[in-house]
């Protein structure tokens, strides 16, 4: 990032409205892993706007700034809460690296503050099915109308993410046997393509939504989006112990049960299917592993040179227990 990122905002943002841009109020909103918000208060013709970039380093872009911002337009247009995309910006020479600028919209993030907010206002369970209705309405969209950018599961995302996983397995915890345990059980179900594929987020758990006292105010982090994915994927993740932050019986974000999430989601029109959700959570828990293992790899290797990405390896242990509990039968967490 350039280091003076509002110079370059300020640059950038008066060309692209026509007219002379004043920025005040610069604040970073966090120092994630992978990308950098900045909050501020941009000033065209004595009007302010309150805005967020999101500067995107190049060696963990996972697709383009422009195919992220149309497939918020997208999602936007069909009812899911996103941001409204101001502008996108592939240039590199105002921050440094690519950004998109959002409509800021406010609410907590940081997952232990949403719960307390949840808790303070006593509407956890309505949040919930909001946030099934939104990933049901996400899933609704026909996926063909993406940005051809956005990238494509295969005909069978469970047996592709399933090789995948496999790979990054073999290369960075081949020495763990619950690791090998828990792929032999996913191969042996492996639940075939999805009924009906869908554009799905891959990453909408607590964390990446904006949260008020009212409820759901937005999705963030589209980034990880795929075309033709299966719907049940999306709906695994955010279930995943290390989501509920230290609310273990919760099982979405830590905050509401299976029941109220899907009944959100199929009273928004979503088909839930308990196997095929079932096996997608085992996988993502598998996935999340292998990824903690290379994101300490990344920074061990100085790819990303971070304290969050060093961190993470001692997790590795956690996602054990997890899975064993998965697996063994008749389980229900």
């Amino acid at each position: 990032m350039s280091a003076d990122p509002a110079r370059g905002l300020t640059d950038y943002l008066s060309g692209e409205f026509g007219s002379p841009v004043t920025i005040t109020d610069f604040q970073f909103l966090s120092a994630g892993a992978r990308r950098r918000n900045i909050a501020f208060t941009a000033t065209v013709a004595g009007a302010p706007r309150r805005l967020v970039a999101t500067i995107v380093p190049p060696a963990v872009e996972l697709m383009p700034v422009a195919a992220e911002a149309g497939v918020r337009e997208l999602a936007r247009a069909h009812g899911v809460p996103v941001p409204a995309v101001v502008a996108v910006c592939a240039d590199t020479g105002y921050v440094g690296e690519p950004f998109v600028i959002s409509e800021h919209i406010d609410g907590e993030t940081v997952p232990r503050r949403v719960l307390r907010t949840l808790a303070a206002a006593g509407n956890a369970a309505e949040t919930a099915r909001q946030w099934g209705a939104a990933m049901a309405r996400l899933h609704s969209i026909d996926p063909g109308s993406a940005p051809t950018a956005v990238p494509a599961a295969g005909p069978d995302p469970a047996a592709e993410h399933l090789a995948e996983v496999e790979a990054g397995a073999r290369a960075l915890l081949s020495d763990r046997p619950v690791f090998a345990l828990a792929l032999s059980w996913l191969e042996k179900r492996l639940p075939g393509p999805p009924p009906q594929p869908a554009l799905v987020h891959t990453d909408m758990r607590n964390g990446n939504l904006i949260i008020g006292a009212d409820g759901l105010r937005a999705v963030l982090d589209w980034e990880g989006t795929q075309r033709f994915g299966d719907p049940m994927r999306d709906i695994a993740w955010p279930a995943l112990r290390m989501w509920r932050f230290r609310e273990d019986a919760k099982e979405f974000g830590g905050f509401a049960d299976r029941d109220t999430f899907v009944g959100g989601y199929e009273q928004a029109g979503g088909t839930f299917d308990l196997d095929r959700y079932r096996w997608w959570k085992v996988m993502g828990t598998v996935y999340w592993g292998v990824g903690l293992a290379q994101q300490a790899a990344a920074h061990l290797d100085g790819t990303v040179r971070d304290i969050v990405m060093a961190a993470s390896g001692r997790r590795v242990s956690e996602i054990e227990w997890d899975l064993l509990m998965q697996i063994r039968p008749r389980v229900t967490a």
